[in-house]
């Protein structure tokens, strides 16, 4: 009895010493694991935390729920400079949100581009497009949708069809990637080529590789389990030709952030388009939320802006 004692005795430390080995290890990935869907939950927060946009600039007007589809969420909103200059460039926002939540009117998506740009004489456009269970595909037909729409209008509001900046952030810089990396998906909308995209801290513009590695379970939301939906909804896999000029914007916090930038940036190029990152120590959130106060930040974007059309420099002066 004292033997089978010590024996159960020494398969308990052996056990104890294991499980006191392997545990900083599982500890530390756990944690791990945690942080970064903390860090999910907090970049969907970011994309979905409503609140009034705040007074708008003097003389600045809205025209609002403008319909460019029959779903109830095929709207956007346009903001029209005080004085309408003739030829106007127009600003065309697509807000993120995971690909399932979000709406055009938040703060972070409009204010400070609204009160930075507008009253220089940009139309600032935001736009609604059908959230999951709606696939990433089929949201990014809507934008081409919205898109289309818009540049119709365009000359209604004293705007020129011809001057259209593609922007979005996280989700809607995706779709934004995926649109210009596939002018297809908008091709039964007759959308006219625009000047240039910003897209604001992506993702998921290598969609394959993001599902293959360790992400967080949003993009399961949205991606699914299917390789090619992956390559579908992949900017870099649609990627066949020059496309028009971008900056990628990516936040220094984020890890693979701007190497993902960084690898579809010089896959435009390879075709021969213009593609540039800009780094920046800023949250995802405050990537979209700051852009349009004074500072590097917003300057640095202006400066690409310049370079898309001697119409847009001109307003930046």
């Amino acid at each position: 009895m004292t033997h089978s004692t010590g024996r159960l005795g020494r398969r308990s430390f052996l056990a104890a010493a294991t499980l006191a080995t392997a545990w900083p290890v599982h500890a530390d990935a756990l944690r791990e694991r945690i942080a970064e869907r903390r860090a999910a939950r907090r970049a969907e927060d970011d994309n979905t935390q409503h609140g009034g946009q705040g007074p708008l600039p003097p003389g600045v007007r809205v025209l609002r729920d403008m319909a460019y589809g029959g779903d109830a969420a095929q709207r956007f909103d346009v903001y029209l400079p005080p004085q309408m200059p003739p030829r106007a460039p127009v600003l065309f926002m697509v807000h993120g949100g995971g690909w399932r939540r979000g709406d055009k009117a938040m703060a972070k998506v409009v204010a400070h581009k609204v009160a930075r740009w507008v009253p220089r004489g940009f139309v600032f456009v935001s736009i609604n497009y059908p959230l999951l269970p709606v696939p990433p595909i089929d949201q990014a037909r809507a934008v081409a949708e919205a898109l289309a729409e818009a540049q119709a209008q365009a000359v209604r509001w004293g705007a020129d069809r011809g001057r259209f900046v593609l922007m979005g952030h996280s989700a809607g810089a995706h779709l934004i990637a995926l649109l210009g990396a596939a002018p297809e998906l908008g091709a039964g909308a007759a959308v006219t080529p625009w000047l240039g995209s910003v897209l604001l801290d992506s993702a998921a513009y290598d969609v394959p590789q993001l599902m293959r590695t360790r992400h967080p379970r949003l993009f399961d939301h949205a991606f699914g389990d299917d390789p090619q939906v992956w390559r579908a909804a992949s900017p870099h896999h649609r990627l066949r030709e020059r496309m028009a000029p971008l900056l990628a914007v990516c936040g220094t916090s984020r890890a693979d952030a701007c190497a993902r930038a960084d690898a579809f940036a010089a896959k435009a190029r390879s075709f021969g388009g213009r593609a540039s990152v800009s780094r920046q120590d800023l949250s995802h959130g405050d990537i979209n939320g700051q852009l349009g106060l004074p500072g590097a930040y917003t300057a640095a974007v202006e400066d690409f802006l310049r370079t898309l059309d001697e119409s847009v420099a001109a307003r930046l002066a």
